[in-house]
């Protein structure tokens, strides 16, 4: 069973809703990571210094600007319950809904994960049709989505994560695929550090911000 301080496990609020987002302020999510790990042949990637600009400036100025949404991505927000109702019926499995977990020595790190299961976790994706059949035929999660959950059992502490693709439109047969990802604790090591070099890059970035403002 995953575990937590009463201080690292925020479960009583929704997921999207103001006071989620305001957990979330100026910290590094897993839905990111992959964005501080990118790099070009040159150095780092340009989605790792907009990602390191958009923390100091939620940072400084306290909000976070509200974030792109087009109809595919409501659908997944709007199937999502029933992908963890489909995973639940096809493993056995109960899953726990969680709102926000913070990494409990990296701070500034933290994740909300689809769901907990017993020593692991879920993390849902509710593509369109065409995506969903390539996620069956490759029969492995995307490596963004591969970070993310080695990103996520970074913060929780999990053995292990389910990647759950749903996509009630597809033939029965074909409308889910659960895929584990285990724990690689070697990958998780140079994951954290170069996280803990992003966070002090975010810092630097908010003090030069301050100053210009004369704060």
């Amino acid at each position: 069973m995953t575990t937590f301080t009463t201080e690292d496990r925020i479960a009583a609020i929704q997921q999207g809703t103001e006071e989620w987002h305001q957990l979330r302020l100026g910290k590094v999510t897993a839905s990111r990571v992959a964005d501080i790990l990118a790099k070009t042949k040159s150095g780092a990637s340009a989605s790792r210094g907009n990602y390191l600009i958009e923390l100091a400036l939620q940072r400084v100025t306290k909000t976070i600007e509200e974030s792109y949404s087009n109809s595919a991505m409501e659908w997944g927000v709007a199937t999502e319950p029933q992908a963890r109702v489909a995973y639940e019926v096809s493993t056995g499995n109960f899953v726990d809904q969680i709102a926000f977990v913070n990494h409990p020595t990296i701070e500034g790190f933290g994740c909300s994960p689809d769901g907990l299961v017993g020593e692991g976790l879920i993390e849902i994706k509710c593509p369109n049709s065409a995506t969903h059949w390539s996620y069956i035929k490759a029969n492995e999660p995307p490596q963004k989505y591969i970070i993310q959950m080695q990103a996520q059992m970074s913060v929780t502490g999990a053995k292990w994560c389910d990647f759950v693709s749903f996509d009630p439109r597809m033939p029965e047969r074909s409308q889910l695929l659960i895929v584990r990802v285990n724990r690689d604790n070697e990958f998780i090591a140079e994951m954290e550090n170069d996280i803990k070099q992003f966070l002090s890059e975010v810092e630097a970035e908010v003090n030069l911000m301050e100053k210009r403002n004369g704060n």
